[in-house]
């Protein structure tokens, strides 16, 4: 297939003038985005393709926002969502039904978590689950018990979140450390003579809160459906290793492992990061397969 057109504007440019850039593009009414998409689809038609990127540029910089307060340049994150949203580009099929804003939040948001994953070195690949979910979801949590611009939270709020998440208060308290830097507010004006806010700016109306939930129901699923059909493909003993390493609230230790397979701890790793890449491979495949993203 062939390569995505490249963008005009860029976030790192300069954040101001690249949010002004992008509104001048037109939103796509439904029938004329899914002509584009066919034209895409079937003659790879590159300036088809290029409208239906700039089109839904606002919606990656609304996105790539609830993610800003991680500590890296918002530019980058903005750009890193850019990738995901071309990636969807060239996976959408039009004739499922679908906008394509519903299809491309899932890549935006999974182009941009990784990015974040792989600059924080505090997540790991070992960082269990919940772990991870606490990371994404700390912060809209805070923002629901309105405690977002305060520091240290407050007990009752602490043990609240950490038996949502399914974490203890300890790592509650610790995440939160991290990630209370000094943050952009969205409701910090444009520009400091000017009343708009970030929050109303980015507003899109294309998108509808029920088409969000269904994404985001059906990414669950499907991730969890790719997890189980990769895990089918390893042998017992690796299904079992990679469970108790990658897939609880409280990973087993090389050394539990050893004991029970009466190996050597190393021998353990060895096999899980075997299984682990054998793993990744699998649903990677099974995602393009599909056209879905890896998870």
């Amino acid at each position: 297939m062939a390569n995505m057109p490249t963008l005009s504007v860029s976030p790192e440019a300069g954040l101001s003038r690249y949010l002004s850039e992008i509104r001048k593009f037109p939103m796509l009414e439904k029938d004329e985005e899914f002509m584009l998409a066919k034209r895409w689809q079937e003659h790879e038609d590159t300036e088809a393709a290029h409208k239906l990127v700039t089109s839904h540029l606002r919606l990656v910089a609304k996105i790539a926002m609830g993610y800003r307060g991680y500590g890296l340049p918002i530019a980058e994150v903005i750009s890193e969502g850019n990738v995901g949203l071309m990636q969807a580009v060239k996976k959408f099929d039009p004739d499922k039904g679908f906008r394509l804003a519903t299809y491309a939040m899932w890549w935006i948001r999974a182009s941009i978590q990784e990015y974040i994953l792989r600059s924080w070195s505090l997540v790991k690949m070992g960082t269990t689950a919940a772990q991870k979910k606490l990371f994404f979801n700390l912060r809209r949590m805070k923002s629901r018990m309105q405690a977002l611009e305060e520091g240290d939270l407050k007990p009752e709020q602490v043990e609240e979140i950490a038996t949502k998440l399914g974490v203890t208060t300890e790592e509650v308290i610790s995440m939160n450390g991290r990630l209370s830097g000094p943050d952009s507010s969205l409701n910090a004006p444009l520009r400091a003579e000017g009343e708009s806010e970030w929050q109303d700016w980015l507003t899109d109306d294309t998108v509808e809160s029920a088409e969000e939930t269904l994404a985001e129901s059906d990414e669950f699923d499907a991730r969890m459906t790719l997890l189980q059909e990769a895990m089918a493909t390893l042998n017992e003993r690796e299904r079992h290793i990679i469970q108790e390493r990658r897939l609880t609230e409280e990973p087993k230790t090389l050394e539990d492992l050893a004991q029970v397979y009466g190996v050597s701890r190393e021998r353990i790793r060895q096999i899980e990061v075997r299984a682990f890449d054998k793993l990744q491979k699998e649903m990677k495949r099974l995602a393009e397969e599909q056209d879905l993203m890896p998870a």
